[in-house]
């Protein structure tokens, strides 16, 4: 069987059971947990798949699982318990008698399908002979760890603060949140790029570029930061800490 062909229908079917699992306990927000295991499941499946060699696609599936299952932990953890997530109810409400087939395609079927493009850079790795892991690759897994550290730490950051009643109704303006806005989008970012260093020097390398650049532009312009300032600019804060505080990338505030 052909390799990418087989790991996008695997894809398909590991997304359509999450799709029967949203309407059994009747909230979409599940597919935000089945977001990070998808990226675990595509790496492993493609890593054995092609024979499983090279530390090249160890390394990269080492980093891909930490990555995701962490994500998928913590926006389960956060989720139990309450209400289904702000997005998904208001597409609930605005999808009226189309709801369940727009779910599927625009929910379930549209984030496989951006899922395996970002995965582009792993499943390239996974496709070639392992090859040197050289410098390069090493600084890869450096820049990995650094957003790593700060997707982690940022959401660490909040869910302490959420958690604290005192801090109901304020807004996170302390920690990494003095020096972006967003800095667990950003280490999410910084990570996937970091992936594609990686999978420099395997044969189809440059072109894995494809998913960094995806997760970017999902972030920065569709459904990461845009959706999330709109909810954010209600609150009375948002103005004054918005003009001292870069949206994305991490700098010193403003005065």
């Amino acid at each position: 069987m052909n390799y990418y062909p087989t790991l996008a229908i695997l894809l398909w079917g590991y997304m359509s059971l999450w799709f029967v699992i949203s309407l059994l306990k009747r909230r979409n927000d599940v597919a935000d947990v089945a977001w990070g295991m998808g990226f675990v499941l595509l790496a492993w499946t493609s890593f054995f798949f092609w024979g499983g060699r090279g530390t090249r696609g160890v390394v990269a599936g080492i980093l891909v699982s930490v990555w995701g299952l962490r994500l998928a932990w913590h926006i389960h953890t956060r989720n139990r318990g309450k209400a289904e997530d702000y997005r998904y109810l208001a597409w609930r409400r605005e999808w009226g008698r189309w709801f369940y087939a727009r779910s599927y395609v625009q929910v379930y079927l549209l984030q496989g399908a951006l899922l395996f493009l970002i995965s582009l850079p792993v499943l390239v790795i996974n496709r070639s002979a392992s090859g040197t892991f050289g410098f390069l690759n090493g600084i890869g897994v450096g820049v990995w760890l650094f957003g790593f550290v700060f997707e982690s730490v940022g959401d660490a950051e909040l869910a302490r603060f959420v958690k604290q009643p005192l801090n109901k109704g304020k807004l996170l303006q302390d920690g990494l949140w003095r020096y972006t806005r967003h800095p667990n989008y950003f280490g999410e970012v910084v990570q996937w790029w970091g992936i594609w260093l990686v999978a420099l020097g395997v044969p189809g390398g440059w072109f894995a570029m494809i998913g960094p650049l995806t997760i970017t532009i999902l972030i920065l312009k569709v459904s990461g930061i845009p959706m999330l300032e709109k909810k954010m600019a209600e609150h009375p804060d948002f103005a004054e800490y918005a003009r001292r505080t870069r949206v994305f990338l991490p700098w010193f505030p403003g005065r």
